[in-house]
């Protein structure tokens, strides 16, 4: 019992509902900053308003992996997930950009995200369901490919129906301009699609066969998963109250410091521990009453058991996810104030920058598409944590360089550095790590490591605004630069990752 090789085209319909995913996803990156500050956002305050994003994730990732990896319906067990999200996700779309307050936005970026995660997570888990581990850096990188691709049209719209079509790029002050409104629009329609079109073309293995197959493998390689014994209430008890102390301790040590009680973002960093805290003594009260180890209490089992691999990975990712959420967040303000000198969100110059930010966005997005084809061929030469380095190396030059270019053309160049990254991000970590997870679990893991996704999102979303204000003095530019180093020690921490499937490392 083994899995089968799957042809291009097998793949090609299975990675493609993320087209329309990261249509959305893009949508979401390139427009709404624009659209808080239109609707009375100040740039200090903007990474507050994005943080309903990465907390989303945290919540909704973990759980539809859990979900799904218990699920199998005549549907099948990830694809009935696919097509909740993106019917959420299509009508969250529609609402966005007629949003009549910044409040209202706000709550509508929570709900949009929400339903994107709903869609997103059980896809990565369809990967490694689905492909032997010698397809899974391809399956994975043609995931990114669809990714690029989507988000290469998604990013540009609101420039394309302006240039192209003639469509009004700016509206009264407080109104959201007719091309962002129609790119939402158009996003929603290629969302559900797209996904429908994946659900429509693929099947998926029963449990019993999945588990057949992970039999198999364990008997050919000698390499068996030993389940590790649940974690105890005394041990839930001890690990809450140490996080719940550490949690305590950094909100006393932000309301000693006057910056601190001003920048009110700073407490979800200690709120954040905090609540982990809880959790942990909850799961303690919980396995008290109860043996099970299923919901809240098997995920929290499974986050603190969860593989060296993936642990180590976990650094990386914080790296790696601080850098790019600094940029969607903080793109347009810095690119319209830094290159174009302005600020003022309903000057027609403003949005000729946050137009132009649209086809940068297109740009990385396009180069990350193309390298889909180029990672797996690096990663059969040089090993995939070699490639993964070199591309974050890459894409933190060139985030750095941004500081030095005046001349609105020039940015496509970094473009090129940033979407090589990108495409290594949305790959390699994830071919690399389904290597050491076990079948029965795939999604459930899946959600857990966007843990190390969303957890440098909030951080960011918590400490950028106060660094961007208080030690950059407004000069948004520079946090792009402090998002520039954090790539680059990303790429550092790749070579303490083990790779245990490396097809380099198995062919040497």
């Amino acid at each position: 019992m083994k899995k089968r090789r799957l042809s291009f085209w097998e793949i090609w319909n299975m990675s493609f509902g993320f087209l329309g995913i990261q249509f959305g996803f893009a949508l979401q990156n390139a427009n709404v900053s624009r659209i808080f500050e239109t609707l009375g956002a100040r740039v200090e305050d903007i990474p507050v308003l994005w943080i309903a994003a990465p907390i989303t994730g945290l919540i909704v990732q973990p759980i539809i992996g859990h979900l799904s990896d218990k699920t199998w319906s005549r549907f099948g067990r990830r694809r009935p997930y696919f097509m909740i999200g993106a019917l959420f996700t299509t009508l969250a779309l529609f609402f966005m950009p007629n949003s009549p307050s910044l409040w209202i936005a706000a709550g509508m970026l929570w709900i949009m995200d929400a339903s994107i995660n709903i869609s997103m997570e059980p896809f990565r888990a369809f990967v490694g369901d689905n492909l032997p581990s010698e397809q899974r850096t391809m399956g994975f990188a043609m995931q990114s490919f669809f990714i690029g691709t989507g988000a290469v049209v998604a990013s540009a719209l609101p420039y394309i129906l302006t240039n192209w079509f003639g469509v009004s790029n700016t509206a009264p002050e407080g109104m959201i301009p007719l091309s962002v409104k129609l790119s939402f629009y158009i996003g929603a329609v290629v969302l559900f699609l797209s996904v429908l079109y994946t659900v429509l073309t693929t099947r998926e293995y029963a449990p019993e066969e999945l588990a057949a197959f992970e039999a198999e493998r364990e008997k050919t390689t000698g390499i068996k998963t030993v389940p590790k014994a649940p974690v105890t209430a005394s041990q839930f008890l001890k690990k809450g109250l140490i996080w719940t102390f550490i949690g305590m301790v950094v909100n006393l040590l932000i309301m000693a410091t006057p910056l601190g009680r001003q920048n009110g973002q700073l407490y979800i960093v200690g709120g954040l521990l905090l609540a982990f805290g809880l959790i942990l003594l909850l799961s303690s009260a919980i396995t008290k009453k109860s043996s099970g180890s299923n919901g809240m209490v098997g995920i929290m089992n499974d986050l603190l058991h969860m593989p060296k691999t993936m642990g180590q990975l976990a650094v990386v990712q914080f790296f790696s996810w601080l850098s790019f959420y600094a940029m969607w967040i903080y793109t347009t303000p810095a690119i319209t104030q830094h290159v174009y000198g302005t600020t003022d969100s309903a000057s027609a110059l403003y949005n000729q920058g946050a137009n132009w930010v649209g086809v940068l966005f297109a740009v990385y997005n396009g180069v990350s598409a193309l390298s889909a084809f180029l990672l797996p061929v690096l990663a059969r030469q040089i090993g995939r944590k070699a490639t993964h380095a070199i591309a974050l190396t890459l894409g933190g030059v060139s985030f750095i360089s941004l500081f030095f270019i005046q001349d609105p053309n020039i940015l496509l160049i970094p473009m090129i550095g940033v979407g090589f990254a990108w495409g290594s991000i949305l790959s390699m970590p994830y071919a690399i790590l389904t290597g050491s997870l076990p079948a029965e679990k795939m999604g459930t893991y899946m959600g857990i490591f966007n843990f190390f996704i969303v957890i440098p999102q909030i951080l960011a979303a918590s400490i950028l605004g106060f660094i961007t204000s208080e030690i950059f003095h407004g000069r948004v530019i520079l946090t792009l630069v402090l998002a520039g180093c954090s790539l680059i020690l990303g790429a550092l921490s790749v070579f303490w990752v083990e790779d245990h499937d490396d097809v380099y490392r198995l062919k040497k």
